[in-house]
């Protein structure tokens, strides 16, 4: 048991839970966040709590932001700006089917580092892009690294909403990108028409892997389509699913009418069925 804050970089970006050690920040306030290039600043979104499970594994707040670290994160803002747009025009220049997707930029340190700049780019194919690389060094006046990601990085990198109609996990909770296979839209009897299937990204959503394990249990113990049973309110045969409400849809034999039945009451009578007659 032990306490964890959460903060973000950018507004309405993914969240990042860290120990507030001896700090209590509250919502709003402007904190510093250990990273591989050094302290960063971020803003507080969750108010330190306590939590129950273990915060062992947890990184440690740096300290709360002074106005100094402020206005290092304001010029560190100002200069990624500046690089997008050198990036883009220079992209245009060269001719090169790219797109800038985000950039990253490091301020030079007093030890002797210099600083650097990540352009973040997608392109349909691999690009040749020493002779950009050479004219943005030149431009920024600093070391300067090009990055190509794949569709669904972009759209963690770049954010947005998806067709429920809230912020894209990727961008905001999701860690890793756990494979996603079309079979899950089929045995979640989805239609299989792309544009309903794929997210922002154009690949498939990632969220047909939350309710996936759920359809796989229920296929395992529910009488499939066709089959006959025993309900409560007589036999039929089972012409239908709803997962969602671990219910088959019947077909009474009595009159023809319809009647949805919990999984385990058919299941139930089912078993009973067979086992008297099997004996």
């Amino acid at each position: 048991m032990g306490m964890l804050c959460a903060v973000s970089f950018n507004r309405y970006g993914r969240l990042y839970y860290l120990d507030p050690g001896e700090l209590r920040p509250q919502v709003g306030d402007k904190v510093l966040v250990p990273t591989d290039d050094g302290p960063e600043v971020a803003e507080c979104v969750w108010a330190a709590q306590w939590v129950t499970e273990e915060t062992d594994g947890f990184p440690r707040l740096a300290g709360m932001a002074d106005e100094q670290d402020l206005q290092r994160d304001e010029a560190l803002r100002r200069r990624k700006a500046e690089a997008k747009v050198a990036a883009k025009r220079l992209i245009r220049a060269h001719g090169l089917p790219m797109k800038v997707v985000a950039v990253d930029h490091v301020l030079g340190s007093g030890e002797g580092g210099g600083e650097r700049t990540t352009v973040y780019f997608t392109a349909p194919h691999r690009v040749d892009f020493r002779s950009l690389v050479r004219d943005l060094g030149a431009t920024l006046h600093c070391r300067v690294e090009l990055r190509q990601l794949s569709a669904r990085d972009s759209a963690r990198v770049q954010g947005g909403i998806g067709s429920c109609g809230r912020d894209l996990c990727c961008a905001t909770f999701l860690t890793d990108f756990e494979p996603v296979t079309i079979r899950m839209a089929k045995d979640q009897d989805l239609p299989l028409n792309p544009l309903r299937i794929s997210g922002a990204c154009g690949r498939l959503m990632c969220c047909l892997k939350y309710e996936h394990p759920l359809y796989q249990r229920f296929q395992e113990s529910a009488p499939a389509t066709g089959e006959r049973v025993t309900t409560p309110e007589g036999s039929g045969r089972v012409v239908g699913h709803n997962v969602p409400r671990d219910a088959v849809l019947v077909r009474l034999d009595a009159d023809g009418s319809r009647s949805m039945c919990s999984r385990a009451d058919v299941c139930g009578s089912r078993r009973a069925h067979d086992q008297h007659y099997n004996g």
